[in-house]
């Protein structure tokens, strides 16, 4: 239902399909191996959720808070995540291939080993985020801010990086 208050639900290994959680409250939820498989949880609330081993593939996470959230191992293949505010999460060795992240927030966020083949990226803030060991393949960086990030052993070829934030002065 959209808007529903879940806070603090555990709705692990939950399957959720389809479902329309639009501006609902799942703050420190519990959705560990969840089935969230093309949910709609824009404007929602998941801070300090934790997904891992979530799928969330063709789920829509737009202008979702997501900050400090557990995403490692989770899928996000497809997932549209336009100006989700990432900041602090973690999603190492998380899918993220084809998902639309452009103008998300993404500071300070561990993106390790992470999978972002073919991802948009647009106008994103990677501001001191953890991109060691990712796999940027053809991913699109266009205005992404990379300042002060990791990038130690990231795969970027390919990768569109025309007017990349690398330094702020």
């Amino acid at each position: 239902n959209p808007g529903a208050d879940l806070t603090d639900a555990d709705l692990t290994d939950a399957d959720l399909t389809d479902a329309d959680l639009s501006d609902a409250n799942l703050f420190c939820a519990k959705l560990i191996g969840a089935d969230l498989h093309n949910v709609n949880l824009s404007y929602s609330n998941l801070s300090y959720a934790s997904l891992s081993k979530a799928n969330l593939s063709g789920a829509n996470l737009s202008c979702a808070d997501l900050h400090d959230a557990e995403l490692s191992d989770a899928s996000l293949f497809k997932a549209y995540l336009h100006c989700a505010n990432l900041s602090h999460a973690s999603l190492f060795k998380a899918d993220l291939r084809y998902a639309n992240l452009t103008g998300a927030i993404l500071f300070k966020a561990d993106l390790s080993n992470a999978d972002l083949y073919c991802a948009n990226l647009i106008c994103s803030n990677l501001y001191y985020s953890d991109l060691s060991g990712a796999f940027l393949s053809k991913a699109n960086l266009i205005y992404a801010d990379l300042s002060y990030a990791n990038l130690v052993k990231a795969n970027l070829y390919g990768a569109d990086l025309f007017k990349v934030y690398l330094f702020r002065s």
